[in-house]
């Protein structure tokens, strides 16, 4: 189990192992005497990571709302694409029309369920059923465009099911789209030597146990928010199926062709 994909459990781990870290600071100043430690050399490098670990969660905080506004974008064209080529199917022989219509809004059911499903079985299942569709769509305006001379009109919903389908292979591109776990390291190794800094430097025990919880809890929020984000399934931040979902309700509406 991957702990990006579950927000919660980062919290909980970050907070944990931040306040151990802080804590472990406070120990290795414990062992030294007070007469031995010149805190104004620890001071510049304090505030150097302490700089430096904001500068890296504000980046971090921007490459997962690209991420997200990447994952929107492609919902949007989704619709817009399934939308058009469900008008430009009318181009087709009439038994062709009917048949990639009603194929076209049985896959747009399974384009709603991937968005809102959390469970790897679920996915595998949707995904193969996408496939199948897919298969079954293109097979079909393939068959059309084969069996006649070129026409120009039945190329157009030809072009509209290739988009269709590639709009498809945008959206899982952006959603496995995740930051790298290697900015995480480098973010939480920082965020670590920063808190044992604390700790180290710490002089009063009511600053001491201030730091110790104050600190770790706002990164650990940080943490949290970022990961929300960032995680498709599991935040709570989630790119909803609004545009599919209001296809999906006019293509089922009584009536529709």
């Amino acid at each position: 189990m991957n702990p990006i994909n579950h927000p919660l459990l980062v919290v909980i781990v970050t907070m944990v192992g931040l306040a151990l870290s802080a804590r472990l600071g406070v120990n290795l100043r414990r062992r030294r005497t007070e007469g031995e430690i010149d805190f104004s050399e620890y001071g510049l490098v304090e505030s150097a990571a302490l700089t430096l670990l904001g500068l890296i969660i504000g980046f971090t905080f921007s490459m997962a709302i690209g991420r997200f506004d990447q994952r929107k974008q492609c919902e949007a064209k989704e619709a817009n694409t399934i939308g058009t080529e469900y008008l430009r199917a009318g181009l087709l022989p009439p038994a062709e029309a009917a048949k990639v219509r009603g194929l076209l809004v049985d896959y747009l059911d399974q384009r709603v369920l991937y968005y809102g499903t959390r469970w790897q079985e679920d996915i595998d299942r949707i995904n193969g059923k996408t496939a199948t569709l897919q298969a079954q769509m293109w097979s079909t305006v393939e068959t059309v465009a084969g069996a006649s001379p070129p026409n120009p009109v039945v190329a157009v919903a030809v072009m509209g099911m290739n988009d269709v389908i590639d709009a498809q292979g945008y959206t899982q591109a952006a959603w496995l789209n995740r930051i790298p776990m290697t900015a995480w390291v480098l973010m939480v190794a920082i965020a670590i030597f920063a808190n044992a800094l604390l700790g180290y430097t710490s002089k009063s025990v009511g600053r001491e146990r201030t730091l110790l919880m104050v600190m770790p809890m706002i990164l650990a929020v940080a943490f949290f928010l970022i990961a929300d984000i960032d995680s498709p399934r599991w935040g709570l931040v989630r790119v909803a199926p609004e545009n599919l979902e209001n296809l999906a309700l006019s293509l089922h509406a009584p009536g529709k062709p």
